[in-house]
């Protein structure tokens, strides 16, 4: 091989290897879209305009505000358990009532009305915001949102439970252990693909 043809085939090889390099970034590129655009299909931001609007009055973060919404009911606005909780956030009819005198709504709303997407989140979101505040954490918060009002206290006032007094640590009920686990978990999920901040 003559100089001049070495360095051709310097250059054809250099040439191929930043080709391969190229294609690899942008295989690798393409693969994380594809794989953001799965996982925002299993995070959506169902019902996203009535959820910031809520989340702004109530200032809540609306990542905690579409996890508890995807964990409750998958944003099914006709979704009702059987203790019959409906709507998006899984509201009870005693809850619902509860909520109602808190807020000092005499519009008229009535427990049908929670399977409308708007009012369930009005509603829902309210209540999240009672019990934030009240509880002053989210798990806390969270807690108090599955097993009560009543069982939250009780735990907090329980070392076994709350060792600190100010923090649920234990959760006694396995079913609320999961669902407050999967809201946070969840939550977390939200800000990593969304900006909520703009």
């Amino acid at each position: 091989f003559t100089r001049e043809s070495r360095w051709m085939m310097v250059i054809r090889k250099g040439g191929a290897l930043l080709l391969a390099a190229i294609l690899l970034i942008a295989g690798i590129f393409g693969l994380t879209k594809a794989m953001r655009y799965f996982y925002q299909k299993a995070y959506p931001l169902g019902y996203e305009q009535l959820v910031l609007s809520a989340c702004e009055e109530q200032e809540l973060e609306p990542s905690f505000v579409f996890a508890v919404i995807r964990t409750e009911s998958s944003f099914r606005p006709q979704a009702q358990s059987s203790v019959g909780a409906r709507g998006l956030m899984q509201i009870t009819e005693e809850t619902f009532q509860w909520i109602q005198f808190r807020m000092e709504d005499e519009s008229g709303v009535d427990y049908d009305d929670l399977f409308d997407e708007k009012t369930n989140i009005q509603y829902g979101t309210f209540l999240l915001r009672t019990l934030l505040d009240e509880f002053g954490s989210e798990t806390n918060g969270l807690c108090a949102y599955h097993a009560g009002w009543g069982n939250t206290k009780k735990w907090l006032q329980n070392e076994e439970y709350a060792p600190d007094g100010q923090n649920i640590e234990n959760i006694p009920f396995g079913d609320t252990g999961r669902y407050v686990k999967k809201v946070l978990e969840t939550k977390k999920m939200y800000e990593k693909l969304y900006d909520f901040s703009a």
